[in-house]
């Protein structure tokens, strides 16, 4: 699905009411393609056009691709989090004030192998899970009461998310 609001481009997250096998099989497969998704939407982009807004007001490129393992990090420990204690509480950050510090203006290729060698271990421990570990609950402050289910679809969504930002722009600016 495509929208024409710039902020969502493929749509705001809203979790399944009814969770398969199936359709966490189809989540985990988008999550592990996001390294290859990134790198392609980036793919031969000028340093100009890394420093390009997705939307007016928005975050560069260069932010976004730095922003994704940033929350991918934390979607990670949240994950283990959640496998490895009773209902944890688990921190938010203040992703702006992420996207503003000096790391976010490095060359894209720092955060594109990170995410790389993110993904690899995050998938590992997603596909090691039993069905009822993904009902194991977690709190986060902001959302409330979520599980790991929650957590997957969610990450799914937010990797198509940012991939569509860029891919989004790049049609409109026709790069």
């Amino acid at each position: 699905m495509t929208t024409p609001d710039l902020r969502y481009p493929i749509g705001e997250f809203t979790p399944p009411a009814v969770i398969t096998a199936g359709m966490r099989d189809h989540a985990l497969d988008g999550i592990a393609a996001l390294p290859a998704r990134m790198r392609e939407a980036v793919h031969g982009l000028s340093e100009s056009q890394l420093d390009t807004p997705y939307r007016p007001g928005g975050w560069t490129v260069r932010q976004l691709v730095h922003h994704v393992p940033d929350s991918h990090l934390n979607a990670y420990i949240r994950l283990k989090l959640a496998l490895t204690e009773d209902n944890p509480t688990v921190k938010p950050y203040d992703e702006k004030a992420f996207a503003d510090l000096a790391d976010a203006r490095l060359p894209i290729d720092v955060s594109l192998a990170l995410l790389t060698s993110l993904h690899a271990r995050w998938i590992a421990v997603w596909r090691s899970m039993t069905p009822d570990q993904f009902a194991r609950p977690l709190y986060h402050p902001e959302i409330g009461q979520i599980t790991i289910d929650y957590l997957l679809f969610a990450y799914d969504w937010h990797s198509r998310h940012h991939a569509a930002h860029i891919t989004r722009l790049r049609e409109r600016e026709g790069w």
